[in-house]
């Protein structure tokens, strides 16, 4: 889902950055590391002394420090600012040009140099994948991809249209709409099963709440459908699923993550709102026993799924964790889009032997001149199959922006290896 959706524009020096890639071995903490609840009060703070705080508890978190550094400018603390600066630096964070033009002037000419040297020129451009197919411009807003490798068909999701397409036998697109559906975004392919799974919700922003909300089940089987509700309120949107088919679901407004058998009624409660502000990607582990969670703003919660105690995934390298829409688990590494950073990038992001830290990372593509927004996808071999030019600049609570029509959509292919 686009970060737009979800979070209010931050401050200038908050916008546009980059950061270049980082190959290295060592840092990972193998301790466990508890999660702190992120309450209403964690998007209330605006002072130094409560954001450091959150600091303390989310210390890769990119958006919270972009948070300090304004804070720090409003109280005039310079060596605060510089610190930031510094840190951000370490990351290879790249700030835009009007932002480093008026970096070295609000924090007084005696200190300027001091500013300018902490500020990178550009970052790089790794533009790695290429595009695979382009879905018509009547789809709207495509969501999500994934790829039926028996049938050799691309199945994308649109959430404005509400509406699912994919490839017709004469290589053509037709879509379809299940009944009374809210916005669709999350898909999912159970191979074992031949069923498609959507993210049902209400997610684009109007104030209409009708339609299903919970998960649909597309059954190739039996051209059956099957429904899974959610608890009232409930609005997922990211899915990932288990080898035993179960799903899991996160909903990025309403801050839940719930999970239901293939064959369930109903979507039971698995981490309840208050322990994350805006729950998005989803990824399992191996065995299935760990489930790792992006929040967008603060960084990657691992949930125990036997005890459901949360942890956070902790490194101690120079990374940033947070601003993580889509998320999978590729052999030992989280293959992340972050499209919550300037300029946007995937990455990599190789885990310790417990899955509980990262020890490396691989930048596989930034700044891709061809993007708008990279959006979800899902993984097909090798490779991630991924929206390339997100479109929820040109919608707004449901409708068409002014003066921006919809746009063909690049559905792309990353090599992971």
């Amino acid at each position: 889902m686009s970060p737009a959706s979800l979070l209010a524009p931050l401050a200038l020096l908050a916008s546009c950055a980059a950061l270049v890639p980082v190959h290295a071995e060592d840092g990972g903490a193998n301790a466990s590391v508890g999660w702190h609840p992120l309450g209403e009060e964690a998007s209330a703070a605006r002072d130094v002394a409560a954001i450091e705080a959150l600091v303390q508890a989310f210390p890769d978190s990119g958006t919270l420090r972009l948070r300090l550094l304004t804070a720090q400018f409003q109280d005039a603390d310079i060596e605060g600012v510089l610190a930031t600066l510094d840190w951000l630096k370490q990351r290879g964070y790249v700030f835009t040009g009007t932002s480093q033009q008026q970096i070295p002037k609000l924090v007084g000419k005696e200190n300027s140099d001091r500013a300018r040297a902490l500020l990178i020129p550009e970052g790089e451009v790794i533009a790695a994948s290429s595009v695979i197919d382009t879905v018509p411009a009547d789809a709207q807003l495509v969501e999500s991809v994934v790829r039926d490798p028996k049938e050799d068909r691309l199945i994308v999701t649109s959430v404005i249209g509400k509406a699912v397409f994919g490839h017709k036998p004469t290589g053509g697109w037709d879509g379809y709409a299940p009944k009374d559906a809210a916005n669709l975004s999350g898909i999912a392919l159970d191979p074992d099963r031949r069923i498609v799974w959507i993210a049902s919700g209400h997610i684009d922003g109007s104030e209409s709440k009708s339609g299903f909300a919970g998960l649909i089940g597309l059954d190739h089987r039996t051209d059956t459908e099957t429904r899974i509700p959610a608890p009232s309120g409930v609005s997922l949107s990211d899915i990932t699923l288990a080898p035993d088919g179960t799903i899991y679901a996160s909903d990025p407004a309403g801050g839940g993550v719930y999970r239901a058998s293939p064959d369930a009624t109903e979507m039971n409660v698995l981490i309840p709102p208050g322990t994350f502000r805006s729950p998005q990607g989803l990824a399992l582990n191996d065995d299935g026993g760990l489930l790792y969670v992006s929040d967008y703003r603060y960084g990657i919660a691992i949930v125990d799924l036997a005890t459901k105690k949360v942890s956070r995934l902790a490194t101690g390298l120079k990374l940033i964790l947070d601003g993580v829409d889509g998320m999978w688990r590729h052999g030992q590494e989280l293959i992340v889009v972050q499209n919550g950073t300037s300029p946007m990038r995937i990455s990599a992001f190789k885990l310790a032997d417990d899955g509980m830290s990262v020890v490396a990372n691989r930048i596989l593509e930034q700044a891709n001149p061809a993007w708008t927004e990279p959006l979800s996808g899902n993984l097909d071999g090798d490779s991630l199959l991924y929206v390339g030019n997100g479109q929820w600049d040109r919608f707004v609570a449901g409708e068409p922006a002014q003066d921006k029509a919809s746009l063909p959509t690049q559905i792309r292919r990353l090599p992971l290896d």
